[in-house]
């Protein structure tokens, strides 16, 4: 919308015309208009890039997750994840 129609508009305008455009949509506010814009002049679209973080688990970190199984089968990665974290904190 910074380009649409007739002109460019300022990130006020574009939440402006954005609000008029679409009533039933949740607002925007101009920071999310600027980050838009800087995504899409930097990659060329508005996707969604997906993370390319991976999460690393040392050796250790593996052992523990293994003990933990080897202890308890039936537990979830959600619960096994929880207890990893409560008796293994990660330091900062």
């Amino acid at each position: 919308m910074i380009g649409y129609g007739d002109r460019a508009r300022t990130h006020c305008e574009v939440v402006r015309l954005f609000r008029e455009t679409h009533p039933d949509l949740p607002p925007l506010n101009q920071g999310t208009i600027s980050k838009t814009e800087a995504q899409y002049r930097e990659m060329g679209h508005v996707r969604k890039v997906p993370s390319k973080r991976q999460a690393v688990v040392d050796d250790d970190t593996k052992l523990n997750l293994l003990l933990a199984l080897e202890e308890n089968p039936i537990t979830t990665a959600r619960q096994l994840a929880r207890d990893i974290r409560a008796d293994f904190p990660i330091p900062n």
